[in-house]
């Protein structure tokens, strides 16, 4: 177990890999998605493209349809064609200009909408069953191929292997039409007299939740109030094509039992679905055979092999145990590991059918060996989850998706590499969304996110009408996720109940994780805040109306920022921007709901009263700085048993952005962090030197297995000239292995100007630097129930700080893949340089999307220097990069 501590101690966090290509993509098949090139899409409205038997011949003409897109949904390619106005830009989206017409308003017909293609299925294929894949349609499908009705799909989160083979035209042109209506209830955006109180709009009237689909599509607050005009309608996964042999194997699953207590074997029960595809009569005979790859090996060895005999189209679930193969016992197993606790190792399986000795098919998959439960056994009940026996204090967040599904590969892993970054160890899921990807849960396993999942069902909407189609929609996404080590948790719903039998059902598929039937209860506490408030109150514990909120496990934890204040001129006309067009700002914020024009602002303000956009953006990336380090830092201090309060975890609320809007949190849509990303990425490092603004003392917390002990902390004052008003030491400081040293030292306030900074460091007894951090700080006190506090007002002065000198060099660096900046600082004035910023431009002048930074919005003070890099791929940078560096008191400079 020592030699097990040691090598998590050791194991490195990289966020600076090649992003892993998706696994789910395989190979031997061919896809049908726009972007491949392959196949040519085209559209056309139910009731003006003709007869189904006629449109899905090859050879019809489609040339007066529109061109599409897939996957995208079907108001995606109307704007695309120019049709309908983007929702996207400024408030064209509102629902009272008519310029995009609701589903609700207009019918569900106005929304329906025939997808054709054509495509030559390959030679080779003959002999064979001829297949297509369909991932996933919102909300209802007909398919049709060369004439024929194949098959009809309900539910947004439903697969289907669709068996073409009879009509197929083998080496030869064949058509493929798809007819998609959208939800069946599609609900009217808009206030209902029940629901959470104060968030009446959110889900609209609740008939949306009779689908089994995304259901903030009708509209929330934290992204458009009143909906997507089209509740997203549309083939909003991949189709693709490929062949089989007689006899198929699907949907393996790898169950893995660890011993305990020294987690040094694991018992695997492997299950794979045989079916057979044959329609005589006859019972066949079939081999199955398993074989697996091993972390630490280059080539697969068998597990098992076994014959099962099949009669016409039967598909059989085959259940293989140790206690038959003995290989399916696995000696010191690689166990996988939450991000920061440890590595991610991940093993593969596959499995073959073969017929008469001949390959049939074959299937393959990722699985990682870890245990997870969820406990009860804590001073006040309250859930802790465990990972191989070891309590997981969660720093995560909510997880929001795009608002029209335009999630490509490329930005999922952009969205999974920043979320990393931000060092968050758990992702929700949130039940109003949708069941991510394949790709998404593969990036999962890699990074080492723990992943909460819920099963489309809310608290604001009402529950499915058809059950049947529910189950369908739930068990085909078990199936698709359930070999993923990340998947930690089900849970049916947000703030809800469940649909009878889901558990059962859940129980039956999978069996491995732990299961709750709503997100706020069994240990887990609801939620709040969720909007801008005094930043005090995260210390005081009175930032929620609903009373104590930093105490056990809260699911949704969080506050309002901005976006870069650039990103604004990306989606805003330049007269609804400064001064704010309130009208627009708040239908861009929820309809007012976190409070941008009104708390953000009067926050904003208690840094001096802005007089263009670009102060004002600086002062609320100051505010969001500020919020995350008084969120992260209380709930670090409360970590377990070690602080005031009893906590096992809290889920920030929400990091990312589902459309262009004026509020954000930890980057915009256009993926430009903000201030909030770095100080979130500095506040959940595994080992962390922190400042109460409430009690005026400094703590240390520990991420680590390892305790760390003969620690030295340095606390130096700065007044707001940069005179440096005392030091404090403090030596020999031990902190508990995976615990927290709290109030080890305490700082008084003498003599201090009414702005004044706190640069604390964190040594090892050799001298190295595990930890630093910067605090500013005013002489204000709270009164409660204003915007006042240390932390929160008397900063008026801090415009009137001396310029500092700094000088900039940049270094260009570069692979096959990525273009690298090395940017270094070095403050060589006797001023502290505050709150620098780090940015790579375009030729339009606005920072680049796609750039991933180390670090930003730091602060240097006198004689300190500090390089910065920034990482972008080829494929996106522009012709002539510039880096941009600006500080809050440091003159602007362009490096070509």
């Amino acid at each position: 177990m020592k030699r097990l501590a040691l090598l998590l101690l050791l194991a490195p966090v990289s966020l600076c890999a090649a992003v892993s290509p998706n696994l789910a993509r395989r190979a031997d098949r061919i896809y049908f998605d726009s972007a491949d090139g392959v196949v040519q899409w085209k559209m056309c409205r139910h009731d003006q493209a003709g007869q189904a038997e006629l449109i899905s011949r090859p050879g019809f003409d489609d040339s007066g349809w529109l061109n599409a897109r897939v996957p995208a949904t079907v108001l995606t390619n109307l704007v695309e064609n120019k049709i309908l106005p983007d929702p996207y830009f400024s408030n064209n989206n509102r629902l009272s200009k008519g310029l995009i017409p609701d589903i609700n308003d207009v019918g569900r017909g106005f929304y329906t909408y025939w997808f054709r293609t054509e495509f030559d299925v390959p030679a080779d294929y003959a002999g064979k069953k001829v297949w297509l894949h369909a991932e996933g349609i919102n909300y209802r499908a007909e398919f049709w191929v060369n004439g024929h009705l194949y098959s009809t799909l309900t539910g947004m989160f439903r697969d289907d292997d669709i068996d073409i083979t009879e009509f197929a035209n083998i080496g030869g042109r064949n058509a493929l039409a798809v007819l998609v209506y959208p939800v069946d209830f599609p609900g009217r955006p808009g206030k209902k007299n029940w629901g959470a109180p104060g968030e009446y709009n959110n889900g609209g009237d609740g008939f949306i939740g009779l689908n089994s689909t995304m259901l903030m599509s009708v509209g929330w607050d934290f992204t458009y109030w009143d909906g997507i005009r089209d509740r997203n309608t549309g083939i909003w996964r991949s189709i693709s094509l490929y062949s089989t042999g007689p006899v198929t194997v699907r949907n393996p699953f790898v169950r893995s039992t660890l011993s305990h207590p020294y987690y040094d074997s694991a018992d695997l029960t492997v299950s794979v679905e045989v079916g057979s595809r044959y329609v005589d009569g006859r019972t066949h005979k079939a081999r199955v055979v398993a074989e697996i790859l091993t972390p630490d090996r280059t080539e697969y060895y068998e597990l098992f092999s076994k014959e099962v005999e099949l009669y016409r189209e039967e598909i059989q679930e085959l259940t293989l145990t140790p206690k038959e193969f003995r290989r399916l016992r696995i000696h010191e197993p690689k166990l996988w590991w939450p991000l920061g606790k440890g590595e991610q190792p991940l093993y593969k399986l596959r499995v073959k059918a073969y017929v008469d000795g001949e390959l049939s098919d074959s299937t393959e998959t990722r699985f990682g060996i870890r245990e997870i439960v969820a406990s009860r056994s804590t001073p006040d009940e309250s859930k802790l989850f465990v990972v191989n026996g070891k309590p997981i204090f969660v720093r995560g967040s909510n997880w929001i998706p795009e608002a029209m599904l335009k999630d490509d590969d490329k930005r999922m892993a952009a969205v999974l590499r920043l979320s990393a970054q931000c060092g968050f160890n758990l992702l929700r899921l949130w039940g109003g969304g949708i069941v991510e990807s394949d790709y998404f849960h593969q990036l999962c396993d890699e990074y080492g996110f723990l992943v909460w999942e819920e099963f489309f069902m809310t608290g604001d909407t009402r529950h499915p009408h058809d059950r049947a189609t529910y189950f369908a929609n739930v068990e085909s996404s078990v199936k698709r996720i359930r070999n993923h080590p990340c998947v930690a948790f089900y849970v049916a719903s947000n703030e809800s109940t469940e649909v009878s039998g889901t558990r059962e059902l859940i129980e039956k598929l999978d069996g491995t994780r732990p299961w709750q039937q709503q997100s706020e209860c069994d240990g887990i506490h609801d939620g709040s805040p969720y909007v801008q408030v005094n930043p005090m109150l995260h210390y005081l514990d009175q930032a929620s109306p609903r009373g104590s909120r930093v105490n056990g496990f809260n699911p949704e934890y969080g506050f309002t920022g901005l976006p870069h204040y650039t990103s604004l001129q990306r989606f805003l006309r330049p007269e609804e921007i400064w001064p704010m067009d309130k009208a627009v700002w708040d239908y861009l914020d929820g309809s007012g709901f976190g409070k941008v024009t009104t708390t953000v602002k009067a926050l904003a303000d208690n840094y001096g009263e802005s007089r263009s956009i670009k102060e004002y953006g600086w002062k609320t990336q100051l505010l969001s700085a500020m919020n995350c380090k008084a969120i992260w830092d209380v709930w670090n201090y409360n970590k377990l048993w070690y602080g005031d309060r009893y906590c096992t975890g809290t889920l920030f609320w929400s990091h990312a952005s589902p459309i262009p809007m004026v509020k954000n949190h930890m980057w915009d849509w256009y993926l430009i962090p903000t201030a909030a990303l770095y100080h979130t990425m500095h506040a959940l490092e595994p080992v962390h030197v922190q400042f109460d603004y409430l009690k005026n003392t400094v703590s240390v917390y520990n991420d680590r297995l390892t305790s760390l002990s003969e620690l030295s902390i340095v606390a130096r004052i700065y007044d707001i000239n940069s005179k440096k008003i005392s030091t404090w030491t403090v030596h020999g400081v031990n902190v508990p292995a995976d615990g927290v040293a709290c109030d080890v030292m305490r700082l008084s306030f003498k003599k201090v100007t009414p702005v004044h900074f706190i640069a604390l460091e964190l040594r090892d007894k050799s001298g190295k630097l595990l930890s630093s951090n910067f605090y500013w700080r005013s002489t204000d006190k709270y009164e409660p129930g204003t915007l006042t506090g240390p932390c929160t007002s008397g900063f008026e002065s801090l415009q009137k700080m001396p310029k500092a000198d700094v000088r900039s060099s940049l270094v260009k660096r570069s692979d096959a893949d990525n273009l690298y900046f090395d940017v270094t600082l070095k403050n060589g004035s006797g001023k502290i340089a505050f709150f620098n910023e780090v940015l790579l431009l375009g030729g339009n002048g606005l920072p680049v999307p796609y750039t991933f930074t180390s670090d930003n919005y730091f602060t240097l003070l006198p004689g300190e220097s500090k390089t910065v890099t920034l990482e972008i791929a080829r494929g996106d940078a522009p012709a002539r990069p510039v880096v941009h560096v600006e500080g809050w008191n440091v003159p602007e400079k362009t490096l070509k």
